[in-house]
């Protein structure tokens, strides 16, 4: 692998837990404004300190973000449908060099398994580990499986299996009973998605089942932005990644942090 490659990776995975918590803020470029979104910027602006990684759009990046950040991007190339039309139906949105642009230290698209347009991307997936390749950029996979088929180790290490297999670095998927046979059978690093909102205490207990199953970390949106403290939320989440946190410690944490004055000082890792 180029050093490119390996530097931009190491900036998401941290070097020291080899593990990510990553902000995923990228729901409007199908969903539109979205509940804890609808002004990017005040949502993003108290959560960045405390990210290892920001996914989401271009268009948020350019508009929301401070520029000085050094938390680095993971830029959701992928698009062309709405939640109005067939999700499934995604292609390239947007061109390497405006990547490159923007200093980004992955890309991301979305590939959907045994859905009518599966072939349609997972060869836009390999076009852009192409594209990408160029300029020493790692590509991050969304997994998703078709409507009819059951989010289960079956199916979701299927996904998984051939993002890795066409090349992807990094792949981000569904928790699901039976996760450490998908984390075994994919040679690259497994992310989970934080998927739907639930409970503060079930996003923590999601994390934590995940990381001990063998996942590298979490892509997690709305269970840390929708919830009732957002920042309180993402330290908890954190201190379960990194510092190998039980539930009932990170739940404690989340308590006092929800709790306190101040917003605590970010953790090393």
């Amino acid at each position: 692998m180029d050093w490119g490659l390996k530097n931009r990776i190491s900036r998401i995975l941290q070097p020291k837990t080899g593990k990510t918590v990553m902000l995923a803020v990228d729901h409007g470029y199908f969903l539109g404004p979205t509940t804890g979104l609808e002004v990017p910027r005040k949502t993003i602006a108290p959560l960045l300190p405390f990210a290892d990684s920001l996914m989401l759009t271009r268009g948020v990046l350019r508009t929301s973000v401070d520029p000085t950040t050094s938390t680095p991007i993971v830029l959701r190339v992928s698009g062309g449908t709405s939640i109005l039309g067939t999700l499934s139906n995604e292609g390239i949105a947007v061109a390497m060099e405006d990547a490159v642009r923007l200093n980004v230290a992955a890309v991301a698209l979305s590939i959907f398994v045994g859905s009518p347009h599966e072939k349609e991307t997972l060869l836009s997936l390999t076009t852009l580990i192409d594209q990408a390749y160029n300029y020493g950029i790692p590509v991050l996979a969304v997994t998703a499986v078709g409507k009819d088929m059951k989010r289960d180790s079956q199916y979701i290490g299927l996904a998984c299996r051939i993002a890795a297999e066409l090349g992807a670095h990094i792949v981000k998927t569904y928790y699901c009973e039976g996760f450490e046979k998908v984390v075994e059978s994919c040679p690259v690093p497994v992310v989970i998605a934080g998927g739907k909102k639930v409970t503060e205490r079930e996003a923590l207990e999601l994390s934590y089942n995940a990381i001990q199953a063998g996942a590298s970390g979490v892509d997690m949106g709305r269970n840390i932005f929708q919830s009732e403290n957002p920042v309180a939320m993402i330290q908890a989440v954190r201190a379960i990644v990194h510092d190998k946190a039980s539930v009932s410690e990170a739940w404690e944490l989340f308590a006092k942090h929800k709790n306190a004055k101040r917003p605590a000082v970010k953790q090393t890792v």
